[in-house]
């Protein structure tokens, strides 16, 4: 397993970006825009240490953040996105957002914490129960 990022949903992309990178002195790794999605996503790391990284994910219409939402989950790439959400499954972990796609799946620890499982390399082909499994509640 290896850490990823940690994602914060934040309000004003440019007052963020003045904070992290300019106050905090973190160094902007990347910047996308998805108008599609309507919401950027913006990764910084501390200079000369990309491993642990902060995203930060503006979405462009307007909303509150209440009850933890800006805050949005803990990422770890894994070798085996199946075999990690059965695992999880054993231990009597529900599976929010099950692996459908051979990719990513989402849990929550027992304080409600969004856990993110993202595949380590290319998606795994579909294979069941999780390809038929649908959302369980939210993430």
């Amino acid at each position: 397993m290896k850490y990823l990022h940690t994602m914060v949903r934040v309000t004003d992309i440019e007052q963020s970006l003045r904070f992290y990178r300019d106050a905090l002195g973190l160094e902007l790794l990347s910047r996308k825009d998805y108008p599609q999605g309507r919401f950027t996503l913006v990764f910084f790391a501390a200079p000369g240490d990309h491993a642990a990284q902060v995203e930060l994910t503006h979405n462009w219409d307007p909303e509150t953040y209440s009850g933890g939402r800006n805050f949005g989950h803990l990422a770890y790439a894994v070798p085996d996105i199946y075999a990690s959400c059965r695992r999880l499954a054993d231990h009597g972990v529900t599976i929010l957002r099950p692996p459908r796609d051979g990719r990513m799946a989402f849990v929550r620890s027992p304080d409600g914490i969004s856990i993110e499982l993202l595949q380590d390399g290319p998606a795994l082909p579909p294979a069941e129960p999780w390809a038929s499994m649908p959302n369980t509640g939210t993430w």
